[in-house]
């Protein structure tokens, strides 16, 4: 199995963020390509503003994955970012099938809480539908990456 574009959806989360660690790691062991995803949910709410709440959330995350693309090229590391908007688990398997993914590196834990219990497992749900092999990183301490 040659591995030549990793993808790795993060949140910002410290969990996410190990994650990208280790995937970098393993992208200049293989020399593979690293794309980074984050995904603006769509949640729906009965408000007038909810396009100018989603608008503020893309800048907002267009800012963050600009300043860690920034970092990671300051290491020398070249990832390319992908910003999506949608339901998480299915923006991520999309992204991946129209990528031509090889791998998908991500953390076991991001969301927790009472929204977990509701809406399931992001992983769990990529793992089930990817379209390619899914290397899970398990909660562990701070990243080097989490310093945004």
């Amino acid at each position: 199995m040659t591995v030549k574009r990793i993808l790795v959806p993060i949140d910002f989360s410290g969990p996410s963020l190990a994650g990208l660690d280790y995937a970098v790691e393993l992208s200049q062991r293989v020399n593979a390509t690293l794309l980074v995803v984050f995904v603006v949910e769509v949640i729906y709410y009965a408000a007038e503003n909810v396009g100018r709440l989603l608008e503020e959330q893309r800048r907002l995350a267009e800012t963050d994955l600009a300043r860690l693309a920034d970092r990671f090229a300051r290491r020398g590391v070249e990832i390319e970012t992908v910003l999506e908007t949608g339901l998480p688990a299915q923006a991520i398997v999309d992204v991946a099938r129209r990528r031509d993914v090889d791998l998908i590196v991500m953390a076991t834990h991001g969301r927790t809480g009472f929204s977990h219990l509701f809406l399931g497992s992001v992983a769990e749900k990529v793992v089930r539908s990817a379209p390619c092999p899914v290397l899970t990183v398990p909660k562990r301490g701070r990243s080097r990456s989490s310093e945004r």
